[in-house]
């Protein structure tokens, strides 16, 4: 819920800096399905890590990887026709949304998912 709120500041604020509003992933229904599917796979993938020894470690690192990771698509759609009406602030926009989603998981997998401390 957090997520998508903060999602849909980011894009507003995107739209009202000039990110065409026609540029589908700044539309509700997209970013909205898009941040319930990546909290729900965050979240598998931090209980599947969190019990394992040297969890912290590997999640420290394994987290701002997956994050940059989850960047390339965004930024493919500026060099690509892939997605049309894609241009730097709506861009700029989605690659916010993955950090703001990233952090606000976090925040809420480590209370409700704790990791163990055998690190």
């Amino acid at each position: 819920m957090a997520s998508s709120i903060v999602n849909a500041v980011i894009a507003a604020t995107a739209l009202a800096a000039g990110a065409s509003d026609n540029f589908q992933p700044l539309q509700p229904g997209a970013y909205i399905s898009f941040t319930i599917l990546g909290v729900l796979v965050g979240a598998a993938g931090w209980a599947l890590i969190r019990r394992r020894a040297g969890a912290r470690r590997l999640l420290k690192t394994l987290v701002p990887v997956v994050v940059v990771i989850s960047f390339v698509p965004d930024l493919a759609m500026l060099v690509s026709d892939f997605k049309p009406h894609a241009d730097a602030t709506g861009v700029i926009a989605l690659l916010l949304m993955h950090i703001a989603v990233a952090a606000i998981s976090v925040f809420a997998y480590q209370r409700a998912l704790p990791v163990s401390d055998r690190d």
